[in-house]
């Protein structure tokens, strides 16, 4: 890593408050330009519209998905947006370079009735460690969290009396998202008497209590990947295979909220985008579905239909 990466990344979790998985994925992504440009020969200043077009080339003759070189040229240009603000590059060449477009994924969501089912089966284990599951997925449900957000929510930023917790997103950003009645019993119920049993667990080199609310079986601070795995394992102990993911009870919370009226707006405060552009996504999912359910419903595109 050179001096002048080192100080962007620095920027990121310094000045933008990135989280470290993000601040990880920015590095990786420039590191693989400069790996590149360092085998042409080419220092980072003198990076013109003719290298940077030779790489996305090479990247996609390499198998390297559009939607990745996207991210790539996303992380470049504001890599490069900071050299030029510091001095240590005269012009921005990213700027005058369009990625390759990407082809259009829509998010996937649950319906409710799959919802209420992995809830119900889920709450059926004989495990222990299911008050806590059922804890988390009420959760990413009920209030459309990021994976990130919700590993690192705080004790203090729960209030029960309110059903309310106190969010900080991306970018440092705060916000505040209310929750159920009954995922509010499902957290208490983890509060009260899953999460003491937890942190008895905690190694005895660390002294300081921890102030995460969901913890690992080991006590301790609960990551995304243990996110990730919470979820994996939630699916084999209950039977119900829907490649459960952080991200999909959050497009879920967003596609049942829009199928029920609510104005984009709002549905984008609650889940923390920055730009209403995000948002609109869930539109083409919601109008999606009611084709597929006016097809369905409607007597005359019946294909082979017989008179009477």
């Amino acid at each position: 890593m050179n001096k002048v990466e080192k100080e962007f990344l620095d920027y990121l979790s310094g000045i933008k408050r990135y989280s470290p998985n993000t601040v990880d994925s920015y590095r990786r992504d420039i590191d693989k330009f400069f790996v590149f440009i360092d085998g042409e020969g080419v220092l980072f200043d003198d990076v013109d519209e003719k290298i940077i077009r030779n790489w996305l080339s090479v990247e996609l003759y390499n198998g390297v998905s559009k939607r990745s070189c996207q991210r790539r040229m996303s992380a470049l240009r504001g890599m490069y947006k900071f050299l030029v603000d510091n001095n240590y590059t005269a012009k921005n060449p990213f700027l005058r370079v369009s990625a390759p477009k990407k082809p259009v994924r829509y998010p996937k969501a649950l319906t409710v009735e799959e919802v209420e089912k992995l809830f119900l089966e889920n709450a059926k284990r004989p495990d222990d460690i299911k008050v806590r599951d059922q804890a988390i997925i009420e959760l990413l449900y009920a209030s459309g969290l990021r994976a990130s957000e919700l590993v690192n929510l705080k004790t203090r930023d729960i209030d029960f009396r309110r059903r309310i917790v106190r969010i900080i997103g991306k970018g440092n950003k705060e916000r505040l998202v209310p929750f159920t009645q009954t995922c509010a019993v499902a957290m208490d119920a983890y509060q009260k008497n899953l999460r003491p049993l937890l942190l008895l667990k905690k190694s005895k080199m660390s002294t300081r209590p921890s102030m995460s609310f969901f913890l690992n079986a080991k006590g301790e601070n609960l990551t995304v990947r243990g996110l990730e795995f919470i979820l994996k394992e939630i699916q084999g102990k209950t039977g119900i295979y829907l490649g459960l993911h952080p991200h999909e009870l959050r497009h879920s919370f967003a596609t049942h909220f829009l199928e029920k009226g609510m104005d984009l707006r709002t549905i984008q405060e609650l889940l923390g985008h920055e730009s209403l552009n995000t948002t609109q996504v869930y539109t083409h999912v919601t109008t999606k579905s009611m084709q597929k359910q006016y097809e369905s419903a409607f007597p005359r595109t019946k294909k082979n239909k017989k008179p009477e």
